[in-house]
């Protein structure tokens, strides 16, 4: 298998800091994502500058990294953009290295990010590393039949700053990350079920002759493009379009797919025994529309009902689905 290196291959198209004092962990994040003890969470690199508190809902996610150095070598990437100085910033979801955040190897790439390091979150699962965040963003180069909508690095960033300014615009209290970007193992990349559970995908559209980029290279232009978006004074689409509900969490827009399955399996249109590809589908036509708490609410509202039809009846032929 091919390494997994965050940008184009060749002939593929595309569709098209944080300074402020850390804030209060976002309940709906859950306990997973508690720092460990000695994190410092006011000591990013434009604490003394006051850059936006935008820049403390922007989470890093790394999944299954093997080399503890690449982990240093991300936290250095964050600080100097300005990330990383609130709780849950950088997130490692089962990395090789259990300790990796006193790795001698980790705290030398990390240059001088130590306090980055020192406040990463482990986690066992994607699940757990996208709790209390409404816009996750998959970083691959690999193509895949079904997932998510891809967008180039600057419309992905262009996204996720608009979702930013309009949470903070309906709640500026708010706490927590309100959107992940989230990157694969060095070697092998990202597994379809995590990219199936991320609002987009995208990748670095680099020279397609040489396409040879470290993960942390990945991240430092990810998080240069992030940090332009946020520092950018304008006004974003999404404050301008009138009403705008509370976009919903990552573990919402799960449980709501979960209880969509089971109506649709009762009412026969879904097979469990040969489900083709009818629920990727569904997630990539989902994903692109930006679901808010109370779309999905009508959606499980449409599942329940789905139950409660079927209740006492027998169980129906399934319909025929498209391959």
């Amino acid at each position: 298998m091919k390494p997994e290196l965050y940008m184009n291959p060749q002939n593929q198209t595309s569709a098209a800091a944080n300074g402020a004092p850390a804030a209060a962990a976002d309940p709906q994040a859950g306990p997973a994502l508690i720092p460990p003890p000695g994190a410092s969470p006011g000591t990013g690199p434009d604490a003394a500058g006051g850059a936006p508190a935008a820049f403390a809902a922007v989470r890093f996610v790394l999944v299954e990294t093997s080399h503890p150095g690449n982990v240093g070598a991300v936290a250095r990437a964050m600080k100097t953009m300005g990330f990383g100085a609130a709780p849950g910033s950088l997130v490692l979801v089962s990395p090789r290295e259990p300790a990796v955040r006193g790795h001698p190897d980790a705290i030398a790439m990390a240059s001088g990010a130590d306090d980055v390091l020192a406040g990463a979150v482990i986690v066992e699962s994607i699940e757990a590393a996208l709790a209390g965040t409404a816009y996750a963003v998959a970083l691959t180069a690999r193509q895949r039949e079904f997932g998510p909508p891809r967008l180039l690095p600057r419309d992905a960033v262009a996204q996720a700053g608009a979702r930013i300014a309009a949470q903070h615009a309906a709640a500026p209290a708010a706490a927590g990350a309100h959107v992940a970007f989230v990157f694969g193992n060095e070697r092998f990349g990202l597994p379809n079920e995590v990219v199936d559970r991320c609002s987009a995908v995208t990748h670095i559209p680099a020279n397609p002759a040489y396409t040879s980029l470290n993960l942390a290279q990945a991240v430092q232009l990810v998080a240069y493009e992030m940090r332009l978006a946020l520092l950018e004074v304008r006004a974003t689409p999404l404050a301008e379009i009138g009403y705008a509900g509370e976009p919903a969490t990552a573990e919402q827009i799960e449980a709501m797919f979960g209880h969509l399955q089971a109506g649709l399996e009762a009412i026969g249109f879904l097979d469990p025994a040969s489900p083709k590809k009818l629920m990727p589908r569904l997630r990539r036509l989902l994903a692109r529309t930006g679901l808010e708490r109370e779309e999905v609410n009508i959606l499980r509202g449409i599942a329940k009902h789905m139950l409660v039809a079927t209740q006492g009846a027998g169980a129906r032929a399934p319909a025929k689905q498209e391959k």
